[in-house]
């Protein structure tokens, strides 16, 4: 399947990002079809998102922030089309001037790692998804299938809201309204968090193929033969191996700037929402040990360091991958070259010795040891709000 932007043709199928594809689409996130349909569907989905909000608010509980977390994540993503489009177009451009048919195994090697990723995510996030939004009528479901002399007692919504109405008598209507947004936030999340991942599998490969372009230049059989036609090879072989290296730089960074409020966001939202279930939990298992309300807040939890510790695994990938590029540079046989491409490679090794990371607007740097820290310090404001309620 193919689309068409900027006189450039987007491949869908050679990207593998068909699933991708039909998830932005059913949120109206697909940057190549903007009709006024799509612009319908987009307002008429951040009008259930904000009415949403709205009757949490009216109740002045502001314990439950994961309407705040779906409407700063639904703002993020609408701002984000225009950049998701360019970022595609940057893929596509970049997987157009392969003609390696190693290159080309390796750009296919970690499509399919983010083929197999999105798949599982959407997996695991309709599963979960399917199952929270089944909780609050699951009294009435079993009174259908398994009924009783007196009806089994109603579950409390998953979000406090006050609509200003009688909720027994529109108990249907309330849920329905709560599920479609939750529904719609959680989509787009993981619609725009799945091509995020799709973005930083392809300058994974991008960074590999340049390390396989250091190994090209420099190969035993092209040592062995020492002529200048042979140091001319070499010397084209490793621009080529930075010019990737630079796309790879330039694409990363790209795809870090455009997502960086969203994270931001995500990080903020994230750690206090953990914080504020810790403590839930706390009080919970302390007092009244409600076991479906301590699953409930177990599972947000969860969800909250999931997506924390994914994140951070991505931007660590990216920052290793990175560093194997330079050890590819140092483990060549870069000693025996001619003295003219000792000093190019000398050059890059020096470029080696300043780490490239995923840095979020210079407030926070992505890694496993960023995922420790958010953990660290979720738990610390745990702590703070239970010494202060003692």
């Amino acid at each position: 399947m193919h689309v068409y932007a900027r006189g450039e043709m987007i491949c869908i199928n050679s990207l593998h990002i068909g699933l991708n594809r039909f998830l932005l689409l059913t949120f109206g996130l697909w940057p190549y079809q903007q009709s006024k349909l799509v612009q319908f569907q987009l307002v008429l989905f951040l009008s259930i998102l904000a009415t949403f909000i709205l009757f949490q608010l009216t109740t002045f509980l502001t314990s439950q922030c994961t309407p705040d977390l779906l409407i700063n994540v639904l703002s993020s993503a609408l701002f984000f089309i225009t950049f998701i489009k360019c970022l595609l177009e940057q893929l596509q451009h970049i997987r157009n001037e392969l003609t390696d048919k190693n290159e080309i195994n390796i750009m296919k090697e970690y499509a399919s790692d983010a083929k197999r990723y999105t798949a599982i995510f959407t997996l695991c996030v309709i599963l979960l998804a399917f199952a929270l939004l089944l909780y609050p009528i699951w009294p009435r479901i079993f009174d259908i299938l398994l009924p009783m002399n007196e009806t089994r007692p109603h579950i409390s919504p998953l979000f406090v809201t006050e609509y200003f109405v009688d909720q027994e008598k529109y108990f249907y209507l309330i849920i329905l309204h709560a599920n479609t947004a939750f529904t719609i936030g959680v989509g787009v999340m993981l619609a725009t968090g799945t091509m995020f991942i799709v973005y930083i599998q392809y300058a994974c490969g991008m960074f590999r193929i340049a390390s396989y372009r250091v190994k090209q230049a420099i190969t035993i059989e092209i040592l062995q033969k020492n002529s200048l036609k042979n140091e001319n090879l070499i010397y084209k072989g490793l621009v080529y191996a930075v010019d990737m290296h630079r796309k790879a730089i330039k694409f990363s960074e790209s795809t870090i700037s455009r997502f960086k409020v969203m994270f931001f966001l995500l990080i903020v939202v994230g750690v206090i929402c953990a914080s504020l279930n810790f403590f839930r939990i706390f009080q919970v298992a302390s007092l009244s040990c409600d076991v479906k309300e301590l699953s409930l807040r177990l599972i947000f939890v969860i969800i909250h360091f999931c997506y924390m510790f994914v994140g951070n695994y991505l931007a660590q990938e990216i920052t290793n991958h990175n560093n194997d590029v330079f050890a590819t540079v140092y483990n060549v046989q870069w000693y025996v070259t001619p003295l003219q491409i000792q000093k190019m490679i000398l050059f890059l090794l020096q470029r080696g010795t300043k780490a490239f990371t995923m840095n979020i607007a210079g407030l926070f740097v992505g890694s496993l040891e960023g995922a420790a820290t958010l953990l660290s310090t979720a738990v610390s404001y745990f702590t703070i709000l239970h010494s202060t309620q003692n």
